[in-house]
């Protein structure tokens, strides 16, 4: 039976670290256990006591607030003032079979999450702007602070984002806050092949209309849109009614014409199943997430589906630079077909979900050369010497 520690502050979490008798696993709100590989724990850590906002301040463009604080909560206070995490997180707990909501700030960071406004706004380590943190020895450190400029001591948010809570147990963040696009449309073009679409998206990103989302729908992948399963290709654009307007009608004209804008509800709707990855949602299928340089993105499913894996749907979103990948979770063959595939591109697959016998199989991030190897592992001793937090949710032995 787990014993579940449920510290209510900073000096609680620290105590419980310290006077750990073994492994801990960190948990939020679970939203994201499934992300990542299982952690071998008798003593679960809930950190969803250490909430609530603490400091917003919309002049600023700050909120502090406790990393256990549900991002439903942070984004209802911010859409009161007209503001957003520019990042755009997704909400991936119906990925993995949970409620909608339950995602909470401090794990969206740990995992370095993003969503479509990627290519734009950054990723989430971007908007990490500081942390109240305890190692692995129990000991409370803070990193950098509440103002957007900081340039005082180690920027310790940015090696913090993305270690899946194996450096240390956040207790407090502090994020940048961004003014909400008062507006918002998007360009539909149908019938695109891959190559095409991706060739489509490359041009729009880089062209003067500011396109802060591009993805593509295959032909009878996904069904996202009332066309049906048609491939359709989405370029999205936000600010003013005006600027929105004038924005659209320089991109029809640069790609001479085409597309069929989407109502504001309609784009709204299809951009938020995207970032929670909706096409793969309640089905029993692994799912992978392949980063590539985007322009190569067309060339990697043909190399895919060549190495013999079978039976895969896709999409892109990022401009062809971020493709999800579902196929039948059958054995874990498919891992190193895939990541053989990605090699000629320079690109890198993480499994985002499967069944725990898999993950526990195969590596479920990208596996890393032995120099990079040896340098998380001496991060890892200097940060948690006994190995008590999330020991080998990234890597074994890490």
């Amino acid at each position: 039976m787990s014993t579940v520690l449920e510290p209510r502050t900073a000096a609680e979490l620290a105590a419980a670290v310290r006077e750990s008798a073994g492994p801990l696993e960190l948990l939020g709100a679970g939203s994201k256990r499934g992300l990542g590989r299982p952690v071998n724990s008798g003593q679960h850590l809930d950190l969803s006591h250490l909430s609530g906002i603490r400091l917003y301040e919309p002049e600023e463009l700050v909120l502090t607030a406790g990393a256990g604080t549900r991002l439903a909560e942070i984004e209802q206070a911010l859409a009161e003032k007209r503001q957003m995490l520019a990042f755009e997180p997704p909400d991936l707990g119906p990925l993995y079979g949970m409620p909608a909501g339950e995602g909470t700030l401090g794990g969206m960071l740990a995992c370095n999450l993003a969503g479509p406004r990627r290519p734009k706004a950054g990723a989430a380590r971007d908007h990490f702007l500081g942390a109240l943190a305890v190692n692995g020895q129990g000991e409370i450190f803070k990193t950098g602070g509440q103002v957007v400029k900081n340039v005082t001591g180690y920027d310790l948010c940015k090696l913090l984002a993305g270690s899946f809570g194996t450096l240390a147990a956040l207790a407090e963040v502090t994020v940048k806050v961004l003014p909400a696009p008062e507006h918002e449309r998007s360009l539909l073009l149908p019938g695109l092949e891959d190559a095409a679409a991706v060739a489509i998206m490359t041009r729009a990103l880089g062209s003067a209309a500011e396109v802060s989302g591009a993805a593509h729908l295959p032909a009878g992948t996904v069904s996202l849109l009332a066309q049906g399963s048609g491939a359709a290709t989405l370029l999205r654009l936000e600010g003013t009614s005006l600027s929105v307007a004038e924005r659209i009608a320089l991109l029809r004209r640069e790609l001479g014409g085409a597309g069929v804008e989407m109502e504001e509800a309609a784009s709204k709707s299809v951009w938020r199943a995207l970032r929670d990855v909706a096409p793969f949602q309640g089905t029993q299928e692994a799912v992978w997430r392949l980063s590539v340089p985007p322009a190569s993105g067309a060339a990697v499913m043909p190399a895919i589906a060549g190495s013999g894996v079978a039976g895969a749907r896709h999409f892109y979103d990022w401009g062809g630079g971020l493709i999800f990948l579902a196929l039948p979770a059958e054995g874990d063959a498919a891992a190193s077909r895939i990541r053989a595939a990605l090699k000629p591109a320079g690109g890198h697959a993480t499994l985002m979900r499967a069944p725990l016998s898999l993950r526990a199989a195969v590596d479920v991030f990208q596996p890393q050369e032995s120099a990079l190897a040896a340098l998380a592992k001496r991060v890892k001793e200097s940060f948690d010497p006994a190995g008590r937090l999330n020991p080998g949710r990234m890597y074994q032995g890490i």
